[in-house]
This record gives C-alpha cells, structure tokens and sequence, in this order.
C-alpha cells in the first residue's frame, strides 16, 4: 500500500515490526486475539477486503483503525465507527513532577490488565502488554497508572493504553508516563505517534501540552459477523 505508513499503521505494524504477532496472508492479517483485535487490509481492492472480512472471528470482532477504512463485505457489518485523530511528536516536554516510574513486563500482566479493565484506555487483551515497553506507577504495591507503546511501524511507535485508576486522577501521573514513553522512542531514534477519539478534547488538549500535533483524521471502525 502506497502512501505514508501512518495511514493506514496497523497494516504497516504487522508487515514489519510486529509481525510476529500477526496471522493472515498477503491481502489481509490481523493480531492474535490474545494481542489485540485490529486487523488491516493491504489495499481497498476486493480481493484483500474479502480477506479482511474472513479474518472477522465467529464470536468476536476485529478493529480498523485508518484514514479511510473499506466498506465490509457480505456477511460482515460495522458494529461501530467512531471519527479519531492520529498526533505525532518530534519532541516531548521535560517531565515537570519526581514520580517514581518502574518497568512493566510479563511478570506483571495481570495486574496491567486488571487496570485497564477497570480504566478502559482502548483495547487491551491478556498479551497487549507484549507488544512494546510498558511503565507504571504504585501505590502502596498498587498499580495505580501505565503507559506504554503499541503498533510499531519502522519509524514509528505509538504510546498507548494510557490510562490511571479513578482514585488517582489529578495527580499528573498519566502525563509523566507518556513522557517517560515518548522520551525513550525518541532517544530510540523513532517518532512517538497516539490516536485519540475526536470528542476527546480534555485528552487531545493533554497531548498538545506535551509536544503532540494532530497528523490527519482517522477512523475507527469496528466489524463483526452480520
């Protein structure tokens, strides 16, 4: 697929570097359910979107996330679609407050997806975590907030599942770990890029006062058996 690999990321992630957690064929993949549920075509011919729609499990759903996603095929529906915005960052504003910040990893899973349950930051599943470095922040033993990366393109990678528990909002912990992040992808040599749903002003204006700038529009959309 032609154009900036950001137009369409989840395509571009699973045919470089993610796609050891990818399945599918030349037209069409997607991650594995554990990982995530997007999925992405190669183009907007017939062939590749009929791949995409046979990629849609029987009891569950897959997501497109893109500038212009294809219209299903026959006997798959949009069960949702949403308008969001793509920002970038080619620098990231100095953390401001001293959080204690720690690595996450596998040892720490369930309790990264106990926290994204109960928050909802987008989707995260029981191997979400693998796909990139993931920081958080305790209390008491407790982890309270994360942050981490998400679809990886060469060149790109995302900061995502943002997100902190209820009790502890306010507090600038969400802020300080998407610095923390985006520090570390830049020192990498890549460029931090996030997506945000359009209606989300109070998050989209957070991204702004850390360096990020909106890239394009993009959409949404999630499909599963008519």
């Amino acid at each position: 697929m032609n154009g900036h690999p950001l137009d369409n990321p989840i395509w571009n992630a699973l045919n470089s570097r993610l796609s050891h957690f990818g399945e599918g064929g030349a037209d069409a993949k997607r991650f594995v359910l554990d990982v995530s549920p997007f999925a992405a075509a190669a183009d907007a011919s017939p062939a590749a979107i009929a791949s995409l729609g046979a990629l849609v499990p029987e009891a569950s759903e897959i997501s497109l996330l893109q500038v212009a996603p294809p219209a299903p095929p026959p006997g798959v529906i949009v069960n949702m679609s949403a308008l969001g915005v793509q920002m970038v960052a080619r620098a990231i504003t100095k953390n401001e407050k001293p959080f204690a910040i720690e690595q996450l990893g596998d040892d720490n899973a369930a309790e990264m997806l106990a926290l994204a349950t109960r928050t909802k930051p987008g989707p995260f599943r029981t191997r979400t975590h693998a796909l990139g470095r993931f920081v958080g922040i305790r209390d008491n033993g407790v982890l309270v907030a994360m942050a981490g990366e998400r679809l990886q393109t060469e060149g790109f990678i995302e900061i995502s599942a943002v997100c902190t528990h209820p009790d502890y909002r306010g507090r600038g912990y969400g802020a300080a770990l998407m610095r923390t992040v985006g520090a570390r992808i830049i020192a990498d040599g890549a460029t931090p890029f996030l997506h945000s749903y359009a209606d989300n002003t109070t998050a989209i204006a957070l991204y702004k006062s850390l360096g990020f700038e909106q890239r394009c529009e993009v959409i949404h959309a999630v499909w599963v058996r008519a």
